[in-house]
């Protein structure tokens, strides 16, 4: 038996409640080293991704996919329908903050190259009609959008997250590609696209 200031505790008795305040001590140390190691997945890729945030990769995934979609008033278009231009497709989806965050700079960048042969297919991915029109009522843009409602395009592109996004020279070629936000103000951007016209 073991004497204190307080109640005395018999030998099991002292024992368990030893053993209780271990496993919390325990439990508490796998929650936070839990919780520390789910930042450091959110905050590692959020740093890579800063740091190659105006990178657009030159595209390897070998032939150009195939891309048939309706637009939201049911009219079909193929990316061979743009043959001689040079498309941007943007895979995207209304609940996807970074999706929404560089549509702005997207449409300016549409404006930019006004009288050029460039157009951007905007291909949502996923979501019903409604929802899609609610959202452009809220932010007017003026690009072609189109439904992968199935995601059978996005799979196509081998898109593995979104935004995700194709440059497609007028040859009808991929380019060049790029997951996740761009700024599409930026200037080495900008060159970069520049050149598909020449």
């Amino acid at each position: 038996m073991i004497k204190g200031g307080g109640p005395e505790c018999s030998g099991p008795l002292f024992l368990h409640l030893l053993f209780v305040n271990k496993f919390f001590c325990c439990r508490t140390g796998i929650l936070l080293l839990a919780a520390v190691w789910t930042m450091l997945l959110i905050v590692v890729p959020a740093a890579n991704g800063a740091a190659t945030a105006q990178a657009l990769k030159p595209w390897s995934g070998g032939a150009t996919p195939a891309l048939e979609l309706a637009d939201l008033a049911g009219k079909k278009h193929r990316l061979t329908d743009y043959r001689g231009k040079v498309v941007l497709i943007n895979f995207w989806a209304t609940w996807c903050e970074p999706c929404r965050d560089e549509m702005p700079s997207m449409q300016r960048l549409q404006k930019r190259f006004a009288g050029k042969p460039f157009v951007v297919l905007a291909i949502n991915v996923g979501e019903g009609e409604a929802r899609i029109e609610e959202f452009l009522q809220k932010l007017p843009l003026d690009f072609i959008f189109l439904r992968d409602h199935s995601s059978v395009a996005m799979k196509a592109w081998r898109a593995r997250g979104l935004p995700a996004s194709f440059i497609v020279g007028a040859d009808g070629r991929v380019r060049y590609s790029h997951i996740g936000e761009l700024n599409w103000d930026d200037d080495k951007l900008i060159a970069q696209l520049s050149r598909q016209f020449r």
